[in-house]
């Protein structure tokens, strides 16, 4: 009986089911915040596939090929590089409220995910120059840049603002999710290498602007509702956490501000130019959310629509006076877009913080502290890309060749091309190719075909 009850004993013991902690609600949360936070990492991934779309539709297609090349490398070595340096010189311990000293390759880092989400948005503040040399820039001068700007240049920014410790936000420097950190520094960057590039060839004629279409504006438009699906994850996931309260309120001065930007924009084009411009309004929808991303946590939601309203119109007279008075070609509008609109955003945060800002009675301060940051961050970004961008050109031009240029970078670069605009005929000997290859050609051939072999 003893060994029965044993061999019971033991039976049981093999079978019995495991006992697993049940998960507390700390637990729990941790488990939600970090879903929340990869998903919007997802979204600004996606974003990329966005700004691909707007840089190649706006230009031509001849270069299209050579664009998202640029797009796909981008992100690839930026989240390398990012996770070499960029992220101990971001986030690591600080050195006089300048720059991080540890955490290089990740070492004594813990939280991956924000790893992964921070690396998102090195990726995109890179990606800015892309659009605004496009069109006659080495291939190989570019990810000289891109190096430059995601392992030191958008960092030290990343630092002063972002890392907890830096002299801005010891200052009281307020950027919630990057007009300034993000934006701003990309479009400094792109004017200063813009700067020493020059104008596409055709551009400019003795007094006059010529225009220089992009060849696939539905592509273009595509990309911007990419992007603005994807800003949705870029704004919201930098509140790092499932907050219910501020989350939804987030993505709602996300959505209001771009709405009204939209909307500023074309009735501005209409009353300014007498047409409601397309290209220029879709540039209104980044516009408006580059110009709500400073303060998306901190503006209420009619504050929201206020600065969309004001970031359309800029966005205009923006575009209007780099390209007709200063005569810098931007063939995307992104220095307009991501600079000037990243300064006003930055700024509304001064006039529409409902804490700290001017028309909420809190005075001057605030918008003081906007005005240095701003001011802080073109100076330091122009002074490195400039002298970054000098020393690259004592040794080789930056620039493609006059026939490269002319051609289209897609050949130059990669010797192919994003699309086949030779039309092809499978014949055989009764039926020969002529000259033509247009439809009318074609049809006349199979008739001549037909005929001849009847007759025969």
């Amino acid at each position: 009986m003893l060994k029965k009850s044993l061999l019971l004993s033991l039976f049981l013991f093999l079978v019995a089911s495991p006992v697993y902690a049940a998960p507390t609600t700390e637990s729990l949360q941790i488990s939600v915040d970090l879903v929340w936070v990869m998903f919007a990492a997802f979204l600004v991934f996606f974003m990329h596939a966005g700004f691909a779309m707007v840089e190649s539709g706006f230009t031509r297609a001849k270069n299209s090929l050579n664009i998202l090349m640029k797009n796909f490398l981008t992100i690839s070595l930026a989240s390398i590089l990012f996770f070499v340096v960029g992220y101990g010189l971001m986030f690591g311990t600080t050195a006089g409220s300048i720059i991080g000293i540890d955490g290089f390759l990740l070492s004594g880092v813990d939280d991956i995910g924000f790893f992964v989400f921070q690396a998102m948005f090195v990726a995109t503040c890179a990606t800015i120059i892309s659009g605004a040399v496009a069109e006659r820039m080495k291939l190989g001068s570019y990810i000289l840049f891109v190096i430059a700007m995601t392992s030191v240049i958008y960092p030290v920014v990343g630092h002063w603002i972002w890392q907890g410790d830096g002299w801005l936000t010891n200052l009281g420097f307020s950027d919630f999710a990057g007009s300034t950190v993000v934006h701003l520094t990309g479009a400094v960057g792109a004017l200063t290498v813009v700067l020493f590039l020059g104008p596409r060839i055709g551009k400019y004629t003795g007094k006059k602007v010529n225009v220089i279409p992009g060849h696939n504006i539905p592509l273009g438009a595509l990309g911007v509702f990419i992007l603005w699906l994807g800003w949705f994850g870029f704004n919201g996931g930098s509140t790092l956490a499932a907050d219910p309260t501020l989350v939804p309120m987030v993505i709602g001065t996300t959505l209001l501000s771009t709405s009204a930007a939209l909307v500023s924009t074309a009735a501005y084009t209409k009353f300014r130019f007498k047409r409601v411009d397309a290209s220029l309004s879709l540039n209104g929808v980044l516009a408006g959310l580059v110009g709500i991303t400073a303060g998306t946590a901190e503006i209420s939601l009619a504050g929201s629509i206020l600065v969309g309203l004001i970031s359309g119109v800029v966005l205009v007279e923006g575009i209007r006076f780099l390209d007709t008075k200063l005569r810098i070609d931007d063939p995307v509008g992104a220095i307009t877009v991501h600079g000037i609109c990243g300064v006003w955003g930055t700024l509304a945060v001064g006039l529409f913080s409902t804490s700290t800002g001017l028309f909420y009675g809190n005075g001057f301060s605030q918008l003081g502290i906007q005005l240095i940051g701003v001011l802080a961050v073109i100076a330091w970004t122009m002074l490195t890309v400039g002298a970054f961008t000098f020393i690259i050109t004592r040794f080789s031009s930056i620039r493609v060749s006059e026939e490269e240029e002319i051609a289209g970078l897609d050949f130059a670069e990669h010797g192919s091309n994003a699309y086949e605009l030779k039309e092809t005929l499978l014949t055989d000997e009764a039926l020969p190719l002529k000259n033509g290859l247009g439809l009318a050609d074609r049809l006349n051939n199979l008739s001549v075909g037909r005929t001849e072999k009847k007759s025969s």
